[in-house]
Parts: structure tokens; C-alpha cells; sequence
């Protein structure tokens, strides 16, 4: 049986790349977003389906599930991103509040919903990757306090999961260039502040991270799960 997965902001960037990577590894995949038309493109282009919603509206999602597969065997969380580099500096309580608020929805209310949404259709051993950030144990505001909440929600999906063979992992990029999340080239001396001194000395590119992503939703990753598994060159060290 062809198995199937679907992947959360597939139109772009590491969702994309994960996408197309899952379709040369012979899955069914079908990507989500918000834009259609930009969906909808990259969809024909690597082979996907492509289904437009909202992943952090839940009527939106409650209404995606008829045209979204009756049976997943795989899942990427990631639809997301840091809301507060497209808004100005928040001026008052107010204005703090509805960012904080923002970022968790995007980057962890998107991944709650269509992870609730769709568990009844997970498969025995299942596979379930969300793409968190190395801001999450940096620091960044709301945007890396939401994508901590993010690898706390997967700990414990990890144990409420596994017992039917389900694994449940993030994989945290560090930069990653050749995305939108910067809203276009670095320049050199920006460049330089935020890769800071990986061990390999370059940034990120999607394809990175879609390896990472091809390899725990494999079947042989069974006995990976509950983890944070960081793409940063060495930026971050995971010991």
C-alpha cells in the first residue's frame, strides 16, 4: 500500500522541499496552505495534491478534512513562522499581547489543530515530524517561546501516541536561506550575525531539512521519537 502523507505550508521554502522529497521517496502527498494559487503551483510541479485552508483557523480545518486523505502515514507539521517580522515593533500592552498571541498561533495552534485533527486517520506506526527552530532554546521573543511550546506539545504526543507505534519528533532548523521567513536575500553582514559560527561554515538550505524530515518518517526511524533533532551546521549544539 502507497503510503501517504500530507505536509502543512507545502507551497514554499522547507515545506516544499520536504514535500517534493516525500514524493521521490514514493509517497501519496498532499500539500496545505494558505495561498491557493501559490499551492496549487507547486503542487503540479513536484507531483503533490494540493488542498488550501487556514491550519490555524479550526473551522477551517474542520472543513479541509473531507478533501485531506482518509488514511495518513505521515505528517509534517510546517505551517508557521515569525509574525512578528511582518508587523511593526508593538507600541503598548495591547499591541504586545495580540503578537504573542500571533506567533503561537501560527507556529503552534497550526500544528495542534491539524495534528488533532487528523489523529483518528493516523496509521499504526504512523509518523509525526513538526519543524520547529533553534530559536526556541535562543531565545527571540514570542516567536521562540512558541516554538519551545512546540517541542513540549511533541513530548507528549510522543507518549500518547507510541503505543500504537507512532512517532513523534521536531526537527529545528537553524538559518535556513532559500525561504521566505526573511522576505528575501540576506546581506552579508546580516548574514553573518544570524548564521554566527557553525561548525560547517554555511547556513541552512531546505534541502537540509528535508533530509532530516525524509529520515524520521521512515519506516526504519520506529525508534526515534520524543526528540528535537537540530539542522544548524553546529550553531547549536545538541549535547
Amino acid at each position: 500500500m502507497t503510503r501517504t502523507a500530507v505536509v502543512t505550508g507545502g507551497g514554499t521554502g522547507i515545506g516544499r522541499a520536504v514535500a517534493a522529497d516525500l514524493v521521490k521517496q514514493g509517497l501519496d502527498v498532499v500539500v496545505t496552505g494558505r495561498r491557493a494559487d501559490v499551492l496549487a503551483a507547486a503542487a503540479a510541479e513536484i507531483g503533490a495534491r494540493a488542498v488550501s485552508f487556514d491550519a490555524a483557523d479550526p473551522a477551517a480545518v474542520q472543513a479541509a478534512l473531507a478533501d485531506l486523505p482518509e488514511r495518513v502515514d505521515v505528517l509534517v507539521n510546517n505551517a508557521g513562522g515569525n509574525v512578528a517580522r511582518r508587523r511593526p515593533a508593538p507600541d503598548g500592552l495591547a499591541d504586545v499581547r495580540e503578537l504573542w498571541l500571533a506567533n503561537f498561533e501560527a507556529n503552534v495552534l497550526s500544528a495542534v489543530l491539524v495534528t488533532t485533527a487528523l489523529e483518528p486517520r493516523l496509521a499504526d506506526d504512523a509518523r509525526v515530524v513538526t519543524i520547529g527552530s533553534i530559536a526556541a532554546r535562543r531565545g527571540s521573543g514570542s516567536y521562540g517561546a512558541a516554538k519551545a511550546a512546540v517541542e513540549a506539545w511533541t513530548a507528549d504526543l510522543a507518549f500518547s501516541l507510541g503505543g500504537r507505534g507512532i512517532t513523534v519528533n521536531v526537527v529545528s532548523p537553524g538559518v535556513t536561506e532559500e525561504t521566505e521567513f526573511f522576505g528575501g536575500p540576506l546581506s552579508g553582514e546580516r548574514r553573518r550575525k544570524l548564521v554566527g559560527q557553525p561548525a560547517n561554515g554555511r547556513a541552512g538550505k531546505p534541502a537540509d531539512v528535508a533530509a532530516a524530515v525524509v529520515f524520521l518518517t521512515s519506516p526504519e526511524a520506529g525508534h526515534v521519537t520524543g526528540q528535537v533533532l537540530g539542522v544548524n551546521g553546529g550553531a547549536g549544539l545538541g549535547r
